[in-house]
C-alpha cells in the first residue's frame, strides 16, 4: 500500500491520495498555524477505525440477510501525553444504525469487527482501550 502527501501551502496543508485515487486534504490546527483546511492527522485515525469497523459491520450483516437502512457512528477520544506525543488513551464510539434489524447480530457484527477484522482497530489496541454502543432506529 502506497500513499502521496503533496504539500499545498506554505504552511501544514498537504492533499494526501491513495491507491484509490482519492483525495484528502490535511491540515494543522489554528494553534500552530494552520488554516482548518483539512482533517488533523489524529481524526483521520479516528475516521479510519469509524469506516475500517463500518464497513465490517455491514459485510456481516448484510451476510446475515439484515436490511441496513441508514448507519452512522460518533467516535470520541481521549488522548495523553507519552514523551512528546499525545497519544490516544480510550476511544469510545457509538453506532446508530437503522433498518429491521436484530440486536443480537448487530452487537455480535459489531465484536466481530473490533475484535478480529478491523485492522486499524488492532493497531490502536496497543495504545488506548476501545468500547462501545450501539442503538438501532427505525
Amino acid at each position: 500500500m502506497q500513499v502521496e502527501l503533496t504539500r499545498v501551502d506554505q504552511d501544514f496543508h498537504f492533499q494526501a491520495t491513495g491507491a484509490s485515487g482519492v483525495a484528502i486534504n490535511i491540515d494543522g490546527s489554528p494553534d500552530i498555524g494552520g488554516h482548518n483546511a483539512g482533517a488533523r492527522p489524529m481524526e483521520l485515525l479516528l475516521m479510519g477505525l469509524g469506516g475500517c469497523s463500518a464497513i465490517d459491520i455491514i459485510l456481516i450483516l448484510k451476510k446475515q440477510r439484515q436490511q441496513i437502512t441508514s448507519f452512522d457512528i460518533k467516535v470520541n477520544a481521549e488522548r495523553e501525553k507519552v514523551g512528546d506525543a499525545s497519544i490516544f488513551k480510550s476511544i469510545q464510539v457509538h453506532y446508530i444504525l437503522g433498518g429491521p434489524l436484530d440486536a443480537d447480530k448487530v452487537k455480535r457484527a459489531i465484536d466481530l469487527s473490533l475484535e478480529k477484522y478491523c485492522s486499524v482497530a488492532t493497531i490502536l489496541y496497543k495504545t488506548a482501550t476501545i468500547d462501545y454502543t450501539f442503538e438501532i432506529v427505525g
